[in-house]
This record gives C-alpha cells, structure tokens and sequence, in this order.
C-alpha cells in the first residue's frame, strides 16, 4: 500500500483532523490523526494491519517474532490486528496514573518482540514499552507503526517501519500560533 493511499484513508475515514490539538508529547499541532475513526471498521483495519506486516516483512526479510505487544488504547487494534496476520501470539501493556505496566500477562526470558502503535511523534509510548520488554527479559526485534509523525526523530534500539512517514507542524506550548490566535485547544487523545 503507497503512502498516498494511507493518507487518503485517514482523510476518507475522518481520521485527520484539522484544528488546533495537544499531542501526547506536549507538543501543539493543527493536524491530529485519530486512528480509532479509521479502525472502526474491522476491513479497515484488517487491510491497513496486513499492508504494514507485508512492508515489515519486505524490510525485514530475516525478522523473526514471537509475539507482538502494543501499549493501550491505541496500539491494541493494530497489535491484535498484526499478531494475527503473523499469526503469533499478541499482549499489551495498559496505564496506570499515565504509565505503562505491564499486567495481564507473562514475558519469557529471550522471547522476541514486535512492538504495533498506530501512530508516534516523539515515541514514548513506544520507548516505554521497549523499557518492560526488556525489563521482563524480553528482546524487541522491531516497531510497526501505522504514522510516524517523528520526522525522523523517533529513534529506538530496534528497526521501525511504518506505513506512513509524515511530519506535521507541531509547537511548542509557548510558541504556538494557534494559541495566539486564540483557537480553542482541543486533547482528542486517549486518556
């Protein structure tokens, strides 16, 4: 799947936003991707999750995973999505006073690891991730991800691959327009 045609999903889903938004990352931008609008429809998501395990395959042919873990809320679509297109086993990680623990579920020592996220800016919640994995004694081996907003900036101890490659404009809460203008700020994220 081309980048264009990503972009043209989340457009037809309703799924960019336009406005004026506080990212997970703190940061101010004027466009916001919602993927739960664009995963509502399980076809959707099937077919956006399967496009990125082609091009995770295609990139990296001698990857080997056994099992994909995501962070909540909006990693789990897509973990649960790729996990069974992989056809391997899926977890996650939840929140808890807005950090990730993981809870549900047991890591073994050695136990391969594809982390899914629908989208990332700075990469946190990724990295964040990538700290239990290890601290459980787990190996990240990649990153799947649906938008990396990053510019490039989002770096990690594994390879990441995404579907698309994009980098909005974001501000800082002291330097942004939009709050200068007086646009309403809106925090469409997940709690």
């Amino acid at each position: 799947m081309e980048e264009k045609e990503v972009l043209e999903l989340f457009k037809e889903t309703g799924a960019l936003l336009q406005g004026h938004f506080e990212l997970r990352s703190g940061l101010h931008s004027n466009q916001f991707f919602q993927c739960a609008h664009l995963l509502e429809q399980p076809r959707t998501a099937e077919q956006l999750c399967g496009a990125l395990v082609e091009k995770i395959q295609a990139d990296l042919q001698d990857l080997e995973i056994d099992t994909v873990i995501a962070p909540a809320m909006g990693g789990i679509t897509i973990g649960h999505e790729v996990a069974r297109s992989l056809g391997v086993r899926f977890i996650f990680v939840e929140k808890e006073d807005n950090i990730l623990y993981l809870r549900r579920f047991k890591i073994k020592k050695g136990e391969r690891f594809l982390i899914a996220e629908d989208v990332v800016t700075r990469g946190g919640r990724v990295q964040e991730t990538i700290n239990i994995v290890e601290e459980h004694g787990g190996v990240v081996a990649a990153i799947g991800i649906l938008v990396n907003r990053s510019g490039g900036k989002a770096q990690f101890v594994a390879p990441l691959v995404s579907l698309l490659d994009i980098e909005p404009v974001t501000y800082n809460p002291s330097d942004c327009p939009l709050c200068k203008e007086g646009l309403e700020l809106v925090h469409p994220g997940s709690k």
